[in-house]
């Protein structure tokens, strides 16, 4: 288990924990089990008190924590048959966007999402889930399968953002946003989308741009990333914790905003601690918003979608 920066005395205590039963499988004539749920005990109720009311900033640190699910989870969970599509067919394949055919609850359906990685060579691999241009082109390239088709569209959001590199600028990184961006608006068939841990910028609306959005309840989803916006505005990445605050990005703002249609809750203590019953709750949470767009026809599905974004704000923002 990794833990986060303002997990550490919870990681102390349940360290002592792990070492006092470690001396009593070394030593069976040593009975330290009463010592040992106590320290469980305290543990269960720090862990409760740390995640009763998780700033802005910490909540950012939940969503990129390494251990939660990722879009390759989800797929292999949730989806049979899944049957990846890779390219552009116009430069390359970016690693970082994963997407293809597959079945969710045995209905045919396209899947789209970033993928961070779980250790350094796929992490690598995959650019910390920040795509390239030729990422949202492969996404545009399966939106418009999925529009012939009439397959739904499910997409999986979580990126720092997309990556703003030289070369993904010289290949156009803000037309192809704004292309995936135009095409789920386009799209006549049910496109919904979870942000699954961080929705950062441009590279996250491109894929969120849906019918039904929905956000685990400790991911976040904004504009740019805290240390961004506190780099503009302050000149101070370090005030990060005040930009996290004025963003307004978590999960439970945006749906004041109206930005969100639904919060996913999560295992106390987060995703990373329930990968499965995280997994399960988005399943759950797909088949959901799929079951309300069901009978909805081409033109009912792109106006209300456009409907929606052109709204958007409009409600909660007083609180």
């Amino acid at each position: 288990m990794n833990y986060l920066e303002f997990e550490k005395p919870l990681a102390e205590i349940e360290g002592k924990a792990e070492e006092l039963r470690a001396l009593a499988r070394a030593n069976a004539e040593m009975d330290v089990e009463q010592e040992a749920v106590a320290l469980d005990r305290k543990a269960a109720e720090m862990l409760r008190d740390l995640y009763k009311n998780l700033t802005p900033w910490r909540k950012c640190q939940v969503a990129r924590h390494p251990d939660r699910p990722h879009c390759k989870d989800y797929i292999e969970s949730l989806f049979t048959e899944y049957t990846p599509l890779a390219g552009d067919r116009n430069f390359a394949e970016d690693n970082a966007v994963m997407g293809g055919l597959a079945r969710f609850e045995d209905r045919p359906v396209v899947v789209i999402g970033h993928e961070k990685g779980f250790d350094t060579k796929t992490r690598l691999d995959r650019n910390f889930g920040m795509a390239r241009p030729e990422g949202y082109r492969k996404a545009v390239r399966l939106m418009d399968m999925a529009d012939r088709f009439g397959l739904p569209v499910i997409t999986l959001v979580d990126t720092p953002g997309a990556y703003p590199g030289k070369g993904a600028e010289q290949r156009g990184q803000s037309e192809a946003i704004a292309r995936s961006t135009e095409k789920c608006l386009q799209i006549g068939v049910p496109l919904v989308s979870v942000i699954i841990g961080e929705g950062g910028s441009g590279g996250a609306v491109a894929f969120a741009t849906a019918n039904r959005l929905a956000m685990l309840e400790h991911s976040v989803y904004s504009v740019i990333s805290p240390e961004g916006c506190a780099s503009i505005l302050w000149k101070d990445a370090e005030k990060m914790r005040e930009a996290a605050e004025a963003l307004r990005l978590t999960a439970q703002d945006l749906l004041k905003l109206g930005v969100i249609d639904r919060i996913i809750a999560e295992p106390l203590g987060g995703a990373q601690r329930g990968r499965e019953d995280t997994i399960a709750a988005v399943g759950r949470n797909l088949s959901g918003m799929l079951r309300d767009l069901q009978a909805r026809d081409r033109t009912a599905l792109i106006d209300e979608r456009r409907q929606k974004f052109l709204a958007m704000g409009s409600r909660g923002l007083a609180a």
